[in-house]
């Protein structure tokens, strides 16, 4: 292991508040594996901030009335807030307003800039002549070219989700004035992605442990070529691009954004009164820099910013960027803009930060989207969290306090069960390590939660009630055993729950003197004296979470809903034309893209008694890796068709939404079943 090691959370936008599909990507699980290092001893820094640039702030900005850096002052001041209360710990949060962030930014354009990187290119881009600017893609609105919506902006077509340039709308108008804009030339700075292509390929294929959804949307990318990409674009707010004559244009905000992990780190270092140190961690080759992030910030942190720190020059390239996929709410998609999502202040306005802490820590999608459901928060508490870790606890020291006035008693003469249960403690701390060491959270918090199940399971199995009187000795090695697997438990669950943990300490009278290593020993002394305080947790009642749900569902009424478009039903089949179809059940277990075609994956399909290959054009919906593992139906007696120099032998059945969206009908039927 590296002798430091840097942990960066992606910068949130500073134009909203923060919710749970936000903390279960990046912040998190950083935290968790921040707080692990920390209590071992290592030197870890976890470095965050907001991130103030871009678009998406002008737009707030200007349906308010106010200027952008009112929104980010404000945001940046809330949400910095709802992360301490939560028990982020960040060791700085920075933002990139800062007047260090202005000159890292422009200090590293330059250095690229003198080294005759960039390449100039005049382009033709829309302009407001009213508003005398150029306009930004979403400062574009017009008909989408794609599926005719009128309100397309000029980035993404929000009804069918396709990417668009401006110029590509039909009928474009200002956003700002509602003006017809002119087409005008520009000339901005680009970044030659392809010059890196090797050098990044060389790179990201040696790191055999990073997670399969990082590097198969790094080698979609590579596998595409790499092409050049602006580094510039023509806005008033943003970091200013530091050479003369370029007034009116900024840094893109892709560009100078991750570069605020190191202008954050230099402010750190700053305050503490030793500027120079951020380039331990940033320069030092005995450094590690770790990326959290969400799936949608991949590309931007395994290889934009890479290439940026790569022909610099003197910057460490991350270790690992263990990217998370998406949180879901309710089973449905989190959007802000329809008010469905869990807002993390109005969260902590009802209940503890500690348990949304571990119920989101059991679901985090570090392999797959996952769902977070107020039902399934409100299981995990009553049912885990109260009725077997502060069940276990509970029993654990009013027992002792009852029957042993408070007092760790002694383990004489241990039976086989106190000696075995005792060598648990050791064994599930050594499987809760490697689980955090890996990035594997939900595994590391499972294994936490199996000890304290191990624990209740010991103490009914020892039966101290009826030992009490039978065998005071045996009675005695029960408290004893666990009493220190509590102990440990207010180790291992820490990185979890801090705040509980820290209750529960001091109910141990454990004081600070502790640390990971501590967790495999007997922390308790014998005669050492116990202090049971407050039950750590309470069960939440059904009317508490009604209350969620009902203001969850009243957010989106009122809201503006798309009128749905529905195709018309085809023409009327009679029962022997669809009995001929012949749709089983199957497995997917592998897939990839189809070279030189943009829609087509090439699917391995195991349908029980045979595994077929299925061509199916939805390369544009779904990445290859995401869907292996899928339980799908298919046309199992559909004629071979051959394209694109393969045959496909079926057809994989989908749904499409009315936004264009694409879904598996998913089965949970063994393989070869047939589907009627």
């Amino acid at each position: 292991m590296s002798k430091r090691i840097l942990v960066t959370s992606a910068l949130p936008y500073a134009n909203g508040p923060i919710h749970l599909g936000h903390l279960a990507g990046a912040y998190l699980p950083a935290d968790l594996y921040t707080r692990f290092h920390r209590l071992n001893g290592h030197d870890i820094l976890h470095i965050c901030g907001s991130d103030e640039h871009g678009v998406p702030i002008t737009i707030a900005a200007e349906k308010e009335g106010v200027t952008p850096q009112q929104i980010v002052d404000r945001f940046h001041t809330a949400n910095k807030a709802a992360f301490e209360r939560f028990g982020i710990s960040f060791d700085y949060y920075g933002r990139t307003s800062s007047a260090m962030h202005k000159k890292t930014s422009q200090e590293i354009f330059l250095e690229l800039y003198n080294q005759g990187v960039f390449k100039q290119k005049v382009q033709q881009q829309l302009y407001d002549e009213e508003a005398a600017m150029f306009l930004p893609d979403r400062y574009v609105k017009g008909t989408c070219p794609h599926c005719g919506y009128e309100e397309a902006y000029g980035d993404q077509c929000e009804k069918c989700g396709t990417s668009l340039s401006p110029t590509d709308l039909i009928n474009p108008v200002s956003a700002i004035t509602g003006n017809i804009p002119v087409i005008k030339e520009t000339e901005h700075w680009f970044i030659p992605l392809g010059d890196f292509q090797k050098r990044l390929e060389e790179w990201i294929y040696s790191k055999k442990e990073w997670k399969a959804n990082v590097m198969g949307q790094c080698r979609s990318w590579l596998e595409s070529g790499l092409g050049d990409r602006a580094v510039t674009r023509d806005l008033n707010w943003g970091v200013p691009v530091p050479i003369e004559g370029s007034e009116g244009k900024v840094l893109y905000v892709w560009f100078d954004a991750p570069i605020g992990y190191i202008s954050a780190t230099r402010e750190w270092a700053e305050l503490k009164g030793k500027p120079e140190l951020w380039k331990s961690y940033w320069q030092d080759s005995d450094s590690s820099i770790i990326h959290f992030i969400g799936k949608d910030n991949i590309v931007f942190h395994c290889i934009m910013f890479p290439a940026t720190l790569m022909q610099h020059g003197n910057y460490n390239l991350p270790e690992n960027v263990p990217a998370n996929e998406f949180l879901n709410l309710e089973g449905q998609k989190l959007s802000t803009s329809r008010g469905w999502a869990v807002w993390l202040e109005e969260y902590m306005d009802y209940f503890e930060a500690d348990l949304l802490r571990y119920a989101l820590g059991t679901i985090l999608p570090e392999n797959k989207d996952s769902d977070f459901s107020w039902k399934d928060f409100q299981l995990k508490v009553n049912g885990e969290l109260a009725d077997v870790l502060g069940n276990f606890v509970f029993r654990t020291l009013t027992f002792t306090q009852r029957f042993f006035d408070s007092k760790v008693p002694a383990l004489s003469n241990p039976s086989s069960p106190d000696l075995q249960t005792l060598d648990e403690i050791l064994k599930q701390k050594d499987k809760i390590e490697k689980a955090y060491r890996t990035f594997h959270f939900r595994e590391a918090i499972l294994e936490s939660m199996n000890l304290a199940r191990s624990g209740n399971r010991y103490f009914t199995e020892t039966e101290p009630w009826k030992t009490r009187g039978e065998n005071p000795e045996a009675c005695g090695n029960t408290l004893h055993v666990c009493l220190q697997i509590t102990a440990a438990l207010s180790i291992l669950f820490e990185p979890v729950m801090p705040s509980k943990m820290h209750t529960l300490r001091e109910q141990l009278n454990l004081g600070k003197q502790f640390n990971w290593d501590s967790a495999g020993t007997s922390l308790l002394e014998t005669g050492s004296t116990i202090t049971p305080g407050e039950i750590l947790f309470r069960k939440i009642e059904d009317e508490m979470i009604e209350i969620q749900i009902e203001k969850l569902s009243k957010s989106v009424i009122g809201q503006p809903q798309a009128e749905v478009d529905y195709p018309p039903l085809k023409s009327e089949i009679n029962f022997d034309q669809f009995s001929a179809l012949d749709i089983r059940s199957a497995r997917i277990i592998a897939a990839e893209k189809v070279k030189k075609s943009q829609k087509l994956l090439k699917i391995q399909v195991d349908i029980g008694f045979e595994k077929r290959v299925i061509l199916s054009g939805i390369a544009d919906h779904f990445a290859p890796e995401d869907i292996v593992g899928k339980n799908v139906c298919v046309v199992a007696n559909l004629a071979p068709r051959k394209m694109m120099g393969t045959e496909s032998n079926g057809m994989i059945l989908m749904a499409e939404e009315s936004d264009g969206r694409l879904r598996f009908i998913e089965t949970d039927a063994q393989p070869g079943s047939t589907v009627n």
